[in-house]
């Protein structure tokens, strides 16, 4: 599972993404951030530190393959977020997680990246 885990929250709504920590918490995982801006987003995985993320591939306008290409160039598996329900190459092989979020979903996405 997904128990004592790093998991970065990169989503743009507030109440979304504060709903993603206390799921993720409630699972024994460790909550980084919420981030909801690319550049905020790129200095957390700069950083290091992290096990895994929830890469909302939307976040105000701004698409999510940069923070998508640093995570992937440093190893760090993560699942999409999208309304969209799927996202284009190189990218399209990712975990894809629906919106509106399902708490069980987000969970059973994360522990299978592990």
């Amino acid at each position: 599972m997904i128990d004592g885990k790093r998991i970065l929250v990169v989503e743009d709504e507030f109440i979304v993404a504060a709903m993603l920590c206390d799921t993720l918490e409630d699972n024994g995982a460790v909550p980084l951030g919420p981030v909801g801006r690319v550049a905020e987003g790129l200095t957390v995985i700069a950083q290091g530190g992290i096990d895994a993320a929830v890469l909302d591939w939307n976040l105000a306008g701004e698409p999510g393959t940069p923070l998508a290409e640093a995570l992937a160039e440093r190893g760090i598996p993560f699942v999409i977020a999208t309304g969209y329900g799927s996202v284009e190459a190189p990218f399209a092989d990712r975990p894809i997680l629906g919106k509106p979020y399902i708490s069980a979903n987000l969970i059973e996405k994360l522990s299978a990246l592990f």
